[in-house]
């Protein structure tokens, strides 16, 4: 099944290289591979999220290793509902529906019980999966198929920014091409050949930063992660926004070691650098550049809250107070949270907020350890 639903897909993919004369920019390829509707890896019915390999899933993220993640973010939440006087919690690609399920419960336990809460998420098969985890909350969560033209609320957003499809760059012999998707060459030895290959054309495209030395480099640019942001501040009035993933500051993101890009696949847990195979079966994914993000907002009328490691922003927001009701069995994966050899630098989390609801307040998770300025 899982093959035929590839072939599928590339059948697709192969359709739209004819209507564009041979040739797909990058990020096109990524939005076809992870949302093509019923074919795409986020599109179809694999399971993606879980702890273990056995489960059939391809990737564990916090809230699926631990409960307390989403019950620590809670804590945050409620603070800035309580501090930008909303009532509505907004989360974009809520995956598994467990962090959905985490804050909720830790909003009910602070007396916060009439909290809505509305999920954005563009796959109708992980929204299945959602409404079963989520039934016990009723009709207090809602699925929106698209952004109203006005809305307010927290919002929060796990792993959500590195699956937004971006452009590949690369610079060889001091000229910068734009890496795209074209078919494979005719006459390839193997069935099992991948159907796409890269081909690179020259482009006025280049990285925010100067990459210093004259080595070939390969990197990202992230243009629909940073509209997405603009889109957000043309609709969103009231609320903060909460953005946690893995990535760097600018300055790291681009820096001259950092040559190969931080473009990888994920499937059965296990890591690849190829996603020109297995199209539809495997997540595609890419670090953010946190600066970007935060520019985008910033120029956008959203100023900047604070930003700072995941480790440290869980620590700010209470999750030792917390650990204190978490099992000794469960203790080895709240660790991997906050260490910092595990998720707890790696991940990053930057908050934003509309302008009129960014003063007289100090997000608890920016508590300490701010790193703002790093941006």
């Amino acid at each position: 099944m899982s093959s035929d639903l590839s072939e599928k897909l590339k059948a697709h993919i192969v359709r739209e290289l004819e209507i564009s004369g041979g040739w797909l920019p990058f990020d096109r390829f990524m939005a076809l591979a992870l949302y093509q509707p019923g074919l795409g890896y986020y599109a179809n019915d694999s399971v993606k999220f879980g702890a273990m390999p056995g489960s059939g899933s391809d990737f564990v993220t916090a809230p699926e290793l631990s409960p307390w993640f989403g019950r620590t973010l809670g804590r945050q939440v409620a603070q800035a509902l309580a501090a930008t006087g909303c009532s509505e919690v907004w989360e974009f690609g809520a995956g598994s529906g467990a962090l959905a399920q985490q804050i909720l419960t830790q909003l009910d336990a602070m007396g916060q019980g009439e909290v809505r809460y509305r999920i954005v998420d563009l796959s109708g098969t992980l929204r299945a999966r959602q409404q079963q985890t989520l039934a016990a909350f009723g009709d207090r969560v809602e699925w929106i198929d698209r952004l109203p033209e006005r809305f307010e609320g927290v919002i929060v957003g796990n792993e959500v920014l590195d699956a937004m499809p971006v452009q590949l760059l690369q610079r060889r012999g001091a000229v910068w091409f734009e890496r795209g998707v074209a078919l494979a060459p005719a006459g390839q030895p193997s069935a099992e050949s991948p159907a796409f290959a890269w081909a690179d054309r020259p482009t006025e495209l280049r990285p925010p930063l100067e990459i210093e030395g004259p080595h070939d480099y390969l990197t990202e640019i992230h243009p629909q992660a940073e509209a997405f942001v603009r889109t957000l501040a043309e609709r969103w009035t009231r609320g903060a926004a909460f953005f946690i993933d893995y990535g760097f500051p600018e300055s790291e993101y681009y820096h001259p070691q950092r040559h190969m890009g931080t473009l990888v696949c994920h499937r059965s847990h296990q890591v690849d650098h190829d996603p020109l195979t297995e199209v539809g079966l495997k997540d595609i994914t890419a670090h953010v550049n946190f600066t970007g993000i935060a520019l985008a907002a910033q120029d956008a009328g959203l100023p900047v809250l604070g930003y700072t490691s995941q480790g440290r922003f869980l620590i700010n927001a209470g999750l030792i107070a917390l650990a204190g009701e978490v099992p000794v069995a469960e203790r080895a994966n709240l660790a991997k949270l906050v260490n910092e050899h595990e998720m707890g630098e790696l991940f990053k989390v930057l908050a934003f907020a509309p302008a009129a609801c960014a003063e007289g307040w100090v997000p608890l998770g920016f508590a300490a350890g701010d790193r703002s300025h790093t941006l």
